[in-house]
């Protein structure tokens, strides 16, 4: 309608006044912007600027004398600004952040909204122009000081939280009730500062108090703060709380069906990806669940299609760059996978998984020294905790010459965490390198006492075989198989097993020779998978 009734106008001038061309322009570009022609929207709001300077000139040359009938006419005009801020719009939908940052820097501070320094403050953050953001951020805060985004922008841009509270507490003590939201800001400042552990503690003391009890979003970020910190186990209880209460939920579900499928969950993983595309198939999660569920079935081009379409969709998704980084990597096509998990890094430096990756792509390229560099700055970076010990135990591991540093390392991560599943495997294969079987099935029999896992299941089905233990090794495999019925090792080991004779039922045999021959083939046999399982272990946790 607004393309024909522009037609017109050009046709017939008199029909319609300056002001009303210029509402037209307007018209058409709105419904070009939600047609997503962007470009073509660009280019109808430059045309509605060009004839608004136009229609200023007109009424400084001749000022109107009847300001009854031309104030109503005036007050319906869609505002620059507005024009402005929808072709920033969609600058930033066709990725041209520098023409969208140019538009908005050419409004004047003072006649900026609120949400055009929002938009300001992302992309300047997006641009790596820090100071500037946290200047827009602020201005946000100065204006609605309840602007939780601005508040979570300053927070990730290392301002510290008292600062950050100091900008809301007159209208946290003006507000009955809202004393909760400088606990909201502590836990989130915890969050940004990478301390898991305390973030955990202070979201666990907002989650109780009544105002605030089952609340998703809470709920939501209490799961990724325990999958940050190694806690799989509370971290899918806490997704599955949150989707019981919301089960339109999006947010967080790549990161709960990225830990179902790493549990062997694959069939649920499946079932998560189907329900979150018949919510929207415009999120990023719904493909990167996808994903996940095809990387774990080793359909390794599939996954990296999807985490293609993920990151399309959403090109700040940290899920969707591990999920194509790790398609990558376990494609051979290393260094691709590098720029992923570089970006991943860059998109969010206290996430542990993202340098999990990076270092996996340099130990898979023999890059042994750049990995040890990266292990090392993670480990000043982040803290000395288990999870951080495990990874430059994992570096040292590599090489013959730090295998007693790894050992120290490994020990002490499990001193402050004895069920990290990490450390345990780590811990596992050192021992099975030293031939310390014992040692080893202690080591796993206690990890095992108080949680279930697939692979410390499986490991230890390994080192019963290496004692003679057979039928328990036999039920070990059992259990892992259970737990994860896709795990092609502890199911090699169980074929193995069974193709093989015990010792008991070699001594029945009546041909001596036989029988001691079928024995050193059986243990040569033994060895050969044994090493064959440890050579391939760093590939245990999949795509982190």
């Amino acid at each position: 309608l607004a393309d024909l009734s522009l037609s017109v106008c050009i046709s017939s001038r008199e029909l319609f006044s300056p002001s009303q061309k210029y509402q037209l322009l307007v018209y058409h570009a709105d419904s070009l912007f939600h047609d997503k022609e962007y470009r073509n929207a660009v280019s109808k709001y430059t045309m509605a600027l060009q004839q608004k300077k136009a229609l200023s000139k007109t009424s400084k040359v001749r000022p109107s004398t009847g300001n009854a009938a031309s104030t109503p006419q005036s007050q319906c005009l869609p505002s620059e600004i507005e024009v402005k801020y929808k072709m920033a719009e969609c600058y930033t939908m066709l990725k041209q952040d520098k023409d969208a940052i140019a538009i908005l820097d050419g409004i004047p501070s003072r006649q900026r909204t609120p949400k055009i320094n929002m938009m300001l403050a992302n992309l300047y953050k997006k641009a790596g122009q820090e100071r500037s953001s946290v200047t827009s951020y602020k201005e946000v805060l100065r204006q609605c000081p309840l602007a939780l985004d601005a508040i979570l922008g300053l927070l990730s841009l290392s301002v510290k939280g008292a600062e950050v509270a100091s900008m809301t507490i007159n209208i946290i003590q003006s507000i009955p009730n809202l004393d909760w939201l400088s606990v909201w800001i502590k836990a989130y400042a915890f969050v940004h500062t990478g301390d898991n552990t305390r973030a955990i503690n202070t979201i666990c003391s907002l989650e109780k108090k009544s105002l605030l009890r089952d609340n998703v979003d809470l709920l939501g970020s209490l799961a990724d703060l325990y999958f940050r910190a190694g806690d799989n186990k509370n971290a899918i209880l806490k997704f599955e709380q949150a989707q019981m209460l919301d089960p339109y939920l999006i947010k967080g579900m790549d990161v709960y069906g990225y830990l179902l499928a790493r549990e062997g969950r694959l069939e649920d993983v499946e079932n998560l990806g189907c329900r979150l595309f018949n919510i929207s198939d415009q999120h990023a999660e719904p493909w990167v669940v996808s994903g996940c569920h095809s990387f774990y079935s080793k359909r390794y081009s599939r996954a990296l299609y999807l985490g293609a379409k993920a990151i399309q969709l959403n090109s700040n998704s940290v899920q969707a760059l591990l999920l194509k980084g790790a398609a990558l990597r376990n494609m051979g096509r290393v260094q691709e996978a590098i720029i992923h998990f570089r970006e991943a890094i860059r998109l969010a430096p206290c996430r542990l998984d993202c340098y999990e990756g990076l270092i996996e792509c340099y130990l898979a390229s023999n890059s042994i020294r750049e990995a040890m560099v990266m292990a090392n700055n993670v480990y000043k970076t982040l803290g000395a905790n288990a999870q951080t010990l495990t990874l430059l135990a994992t570096v040292c591991l590599e090489d013959p010459v730090t295998q007693e540093k790894a050992k120290t390392l490994l020990d002490k991560a499990l001193t402050q965490r004895p069920d990290y599943i990490k450390a345990v495997v780590k811990k596992a294969e050192l021992l099975s390198r030293e031939q310390k079987y014992e040692d080893g099935i202690a080591l796993l029999r206690n990890a095992l006492a108080n949680q279930s896992d697939c692979v410390l299941h499986r490991i230890l089905g390994d080192f019963l075989v290496a004692v003679n233990e057979y039928q328990e090794a036999m039920d070990q495999y059992s259990i892992a198989l259970s737990l994860d019925p896709n795990d092609q090792k502890s199911l090699e080991g169980m074929q193995k097993m069974e193709k093989e004779e015990s010792p008991t039922d070699a001594t029945q045999e009546e041909d001596v020779d036989d029988m001691e021959g079928s024995g050193e083939e059986g243990d040569l046999e033994g060895s050969d998978s044994e090493a064959a399982q440890w050579a391939d272990q760093e590939q245990w946790f999949g795509m982190q």
